[in-house]
């Protein structure tokens, strides 16, 4: 089969309600059905992990959708191409580390990676369980607590506010701003979506402004204030790449640890005998986030574009063609993972998920969100024994990042 036609084609509905609320047994008949086809929608969707793994860490493929695109996928995502291109040309934009291949990668990535290794990571335990155990300590007396605005979110984003120097009062509009800008990460993103994500950034990059011009009169220890000092060098930083940065570092520094703690409590609470488990034992701390990223993980697909002609499968995929690698079905295929459908906090090979994806884009936050999320869970399912939903949760309704949006807890 060659790229542009669907005949046989399993349809990859991002639109199917049912689809949205639990892809899972889709992505199940896709991998035996499908597992390599041609959407509808015009891009190739890839469900196994071999194949996932392989085009995520192959460098014929390049993350510079915008660049390396033969089209856009609609005429919304042409429009705001072209608007960012002509940004980019202006010096007004650059474009996030997300988006870049080497050489631009590599550079913008080693400035931040000594501030996100392990080891930098694990001296920020103790401020993590500080900010947890103050949260689950007002609670406790009240014996409830809406897990996702009162924990999931207030304590990454106190995180990473702390690691960039930012101040916090102006949490509730940086929490509509960046879920704005994510929305604008859905392919079946419309007008309006873009439109609105395209206003958080001028709001999100206006406040910024504000934030960057103080700290340049006062700078601290932070890492804002050290990439000030890379962009002043003139080499390494423009003023728009710092602003892109500190843009991703803010929002994603947050956004999917939330749906991380959120999809892992709710996973824990319909497997009780494994909440039980890890509850009871310790030595659970240092893997189970792993399983639970790999059962469901907050980020759902990714895309990736051939630089040359390649062969996926029994699909000739011409250079420029748009690849979907679906991360959560390739978390679920049973040629990589035993039994996938089941949760196993100590399934022996869950640290080889593709939830943080793979290659040179790899979740450079993996080890503070692994951090934060052991931290918020332990710390509540240890309190308190008798944990239960008080409620129905509230499912955010998107493709590209998965989770929660409510999730009531009592005891």
């Amino acid at each position: 089969m060659t790229i542009g036609t669907t005949d046989g084609a399993l349809p990859f509905n991002p639109f199917d309600p049912a689809f949205r609320a639990d892809p899972y047994p889709f992505y199940a008949r896709l991998r035996a059905t499908e597992p390599v086809h041609v959407s509808p929608f015009g891009f190739v969707v890839l469900a196994r992990y071999d194949d996932v793994a392989r085009t995520l860490r192959d460098n014929v493929f390049s993350r510079d959708v915008e660049a390396n695109a033969a089209e856009a996928p609609n005429a919304v995502r042409e429009a705001r191409r072209e608007t960012l291109r002509r940004r980019r040309e202006e010096g007004t934009a650059a474009k996030s580390i997300l988006n870049l291949d080497p050489p631009d990668h590599t550079r913008l990535r080693r400035l931040v990676s000594l501030a996100f290794t392990p080891s930098s990571i694990e001296r920020l335990r103790p401020r993590i369980q500080q900010l947890v155990d103050g949260i689950v300590d007002r609670a406790a007396d009240r014996g409830s607590m809406e897990l996702v605005d009162e924990l999931a979110f207030p304590v990454p984003f106190q995180v990473i506010s702390d690691l960039l120097g930012m101040p916090t009062e102006r949490e509730a509009e940086i929490r509509e701003w960046s879920q704005q800008l994510t929305a604008a990460l859905e392919p079946t993103a419309d007008d309006e979506t873009m439109a609105n994500a395209d206003r958080a950034a001028q709001s999100l990059g206006g406040y910024l402004q504000e934030v960057i011009a103080d700290r340049r009169l006062h700078p601290g220890d932070d890492l804002l204030s050290q990439l000030l000092v890379v962009e002043e060098a003139g080499d390494r930083l423009s003023p728009a790449e710092l602003m892109s940065f500190i843009v991703l570092l803010y929002v994603a520094g947050h956004e999917t640890t939330v749906n991380l703690i959120g999809n892992g409590m709710l996973a824990l609470l319909r497997h009780p005998d494994e909440l039980r488990r890890w509850r009871d034992d310790p030595a659970l701390d240092a893997t189970a986030v792993d399983e639970l990223l790999r059962y469901d993980g907050p980020v759902q697909q990714t895309v990736r574009v051939p630089l040359q002609p390649v062969r996926i499968g029994d699909i000739d995929v011409k250079a420029g063609a748009v690849v979907m690698t679906i991360l959560g079905s390739a978390n679920h295929d049973q040629a990589m993972f035993d039994d996938p459908e089941t949760l196993r906090l100590d399934r022996p090979n869950a640290g080889r998920h593709l939830a943080f994806s793979a290659g040179i884009h790899y979740c450079l936050g993996a080890s503070l969100a692994k951090l934060e999320a052991t931290i918020a869970i332990t710390s509540v399912i240890r309190r308190f024994p008798g944990l239960a939903l008080a409620g129905e949760p509230h499912w955010r309704d998107r493709l590209t990042i998965r989770g929660v949006d409510q999730l009531p807890l009592s005891w």
